[in-house]
């Protein structure tokens, strides 16, 4: 089961490179990027639940999750194509395309804290997962904060 869903990860990867030439229309690049953050989101929260204590510390389910929230977290930004933002909330804001250089560098903190976030989870010790989903955590905060409509 381990080795299909790093194997399915890494398809998906390896497919998500080319994606922003694929989208048809807007509309595709929006369900792109947004189907992305919530699968992301999903295993992000798992490995949140444990760090605040909500759910029982699992290391080996924590690092599995973490996993996959790296392999996601270069997926969403293929869809971050010119003429997918918009004014309601939620959606990205102009600053995406104004400030690309800014945004680019924001998924970049997101997509090395999230390394690091694996890495702590590897270690089996929860005080070390908490720091690093604390660290993760604030570069998607910090993210929307800047370049989603609030």
């Amino acid at each position: 089961m381990k080795k299909l869903m790093i194997l399915a990860a890494a398809c998906g990867v390896l497919t998500a490179l080319p994606a922003a030439a694929q989208f048809q229309k807007p509309e595709d690049a929006v369900k792109y990027r947004k189907a992305s953050f919530t699968v992301m989101g999903t295993h992000f929260a798992r490995i949140g639940a444990m760090a605040q204590g909500r759910v029982p510390f699992d290391g080996a389910a924590a690092a599995a999750n973490a996993d996959i929230v790296v392999t996601l977290s270069k997926l969403p930004f293929a869809g971050f194509v010119e003429g997918t933002g918009g004014t309601e909330k939620g959606m990205p804001n102009a600053k995406v395309w104004s400030e690309k250089a800014k945004f680019d560098a924001a998924g970049k903190k997101m997509q090395d804290e999230v390394v690091k976030l694996a890495a702590a989870a590897k270690t089996n010790n929860l005080d070390q997962l908490k720091s690093a989903f604390g660290a993760a955590a604030g570069t998607c905060k910090a993210c929307h904060d800047d370049f989603r409509n609030q």
